[in-house]
């Protein structure tokens, strides 16, 4: 069993080339390889004159393509000026939002103080809100304005 898989290997080391046959192959096909490396020069000189002699007209347009994607991107992009101007739109709207309802806690507090300490206070908030009057004073309740009554809808259809 052990010779027939000497056998083995040495019929597929046999396949491959050893490194002096890769050399050999390379030398005598270096001459049709230098004759296709001409001829593709010889085909590409043309055009690669004409593309030196462009140079800077074409280095003058990818400079302009590349400035007019970064001035979209600026603008338009996900941090662009147009979302910066929503952004600070926004911010100066929730700045007053925040000063105004800080201002209401404000006066909140003074109330909540005045009400915890000033005796005038308690009972300017007992008259307004349960009715209460001093012996001898009239309290004036004026009526709950009338609810408009809506007209009655008739689904009849007219001929």
């Amino acid at each position: 069993m052990v010779k027939r898989l000497s056998n083995i290997a040495q019929s597929k080391l046999a396949n491959f080339p050893r490194p002096e046959d890769g050399f050999r192959a390379v030398a005598e096909r270096a001459p049709q390889a230098e004759a296709l490396a001409a001829s593709w020069i010889e085909r590409a000189q043309p055009s690669a004159s004409r593309l030196y002699a462009l140079r800077r007209r074409i280095a003058t347009v990818v400079v302009g393509v590349i400035a007019a994607f970064l001035l979209v991107h600026v603008m338009f992009g996900a941090n662009g000026m147009v979302i910066y101007k929503q952004k600070r739109a926004e911010y100066i709207a929730l700045q007053k939002q925040l000063d105004h309802v800080q201002q209401e806690n404000d006066r909140y507090a003074q109330q909540i103080q005045g009400l915890k300490s000033d005796q005038k206070s308690i009972e300017k908030e007992a008259r307004e809100q349960l009715g209460y009057a001093k012996p001898g004073e009239y309290v004036y309740v004026t009526p709950a304005p009338a609810r408009p009554v809506a007209p009655a809808v008739n689904h009849s259809a007219k001929k």
